[in-house]
């Protein structure tokens, strides 16, 4: 009789240590999601202070890139952090509805305001003459970008809490691919933009600055139809959990040594890279589908003849 509560005692006794074990796992996800908002906001900061050496008759070009590029790799960093807050909260399966939350607050400020900041104030906010209409457009499309970026996670969150539901009447959630360009592959392309050249747009002359920068702003108001569009990129959240791993460690090592060597060049390929394998990869699907139906319609005829005959 006294064998089973003296067992019980010992398991009560062990539990509060797991329990206190289990809690401090939810913080690791948290701790790289307050690192992302960390960035961002010095990304802000540093945006800003690069704008102030732009003013006055003697703009400090140097400093001001100094700043510009700073900015670039803060963001940079937050792509990582974001990348191992989502990773590490499945793998320690921590993830939580707050932590849901806080981190698409956390994209919005670090890959939404930050990249929008940043293009206008290294590209065409200084380039472009104050207060004329080109100017009032470049200040609507950096608003454009960060309004499609809140969007852009605002639906992905609807679609992760809500699945589809097809015709079977299981529910069908892609693991695999993202709807509409992830806005930190957004965010992460303007960065690296300015961090493979972080000298201000104005250092290249009005008329050289004027057509650089309305470039810059066809490339953001791309960047804002893309995250909001239905076009399907990769999600790489199953890389790295089959039996081959290893191959993706080395892989990881291999590209993270690259980066650290030659990042101006490295970070900006995989961005485009990233990109265009995703715009590819729905032009060749819509090729692909077309030739569905067209050898669907050849095939069938044999068959009839042959069953009539």
């Amino acid at each position: 009789m006294s064998g089973a509560p003296r067992l019980h005692m010992d398991q009560e006794a062990s539990n509060p240590p797991r329990r206190g074990l289990r809690k401090g796992l939810y913080l690791i996800p948290s701790a790289f999601t307050a690192a992302n908002i960390g960035m961002g906001f010095f990304a802000v900061m540093a945006s800003l202070r690069g704008f102030q050496l732009l003013a006055g008759t003697t703009p400090d070009l140097a400093g001001a890139a100094t700043h510009f590029d700073n900015a670039g790799m803060a963001i940079g960093w937050a792509v990582l952090f974001d990348m191992l807050d989502g990773r590490i909260a499945r793998m320690t399966k921590t993830t939580t509805e707050i932590g849901i939350q806080l981190d698409s607050i956390a994209d919005v400020v670090t890959f939404g305001l930050a990249p929008a900041v940043l293009a206008y104030v290294w590209g065409y906010g200084a380039s472009l003459t104050e207060g004329s209409d080109l100017h009032r457009l470049a200040w609507f499309i950096s608003f454009l970008y960060l309004m499609c970026g809140a969007f852009r996670l605002a639906r992905f969150n609807v679609q992760a809490s809500r699945p589809r539901i097809i015709a079977e009447g299981t529910i069908k959630v892609d693991k695999k691919s993202f709807v509409g360009l992830p806005i930190p592959v957004a965010g992460g392309l303007i960065a690296a933009i300015v961090h493979f050249s972080p000298s201000p747009l104005l250092s290249y002359g009005p008329e050289r600055g004027r057509i650089y920068a309305g470039l810059l702003m066809l490339l953001v108001g791309l960047l804002s139809l893309m995250m909001v569009s239905t076009l399907r990129f990769s999600s790489f959240k199953t890389v790295g959990t089959g039996s081959r791993s290893m191959r993706t460690i080395i892989l990881v090592l291999a590209v993270g040594m690259l980066i650290f060597l030659y990042s101006q060049y490295v970070l900006l390929g995989i961005v485009i890279a990233y990109i265009l394998h995703g715009l590819l990869s729905r032009v060749l699907g819509v090729f692909w589908r077309r030739s569905d139906p067209a050898e669907g319609k050849i095939e069938p005829n044999p068959i009839g003849r042959s069953s009539g005959s």
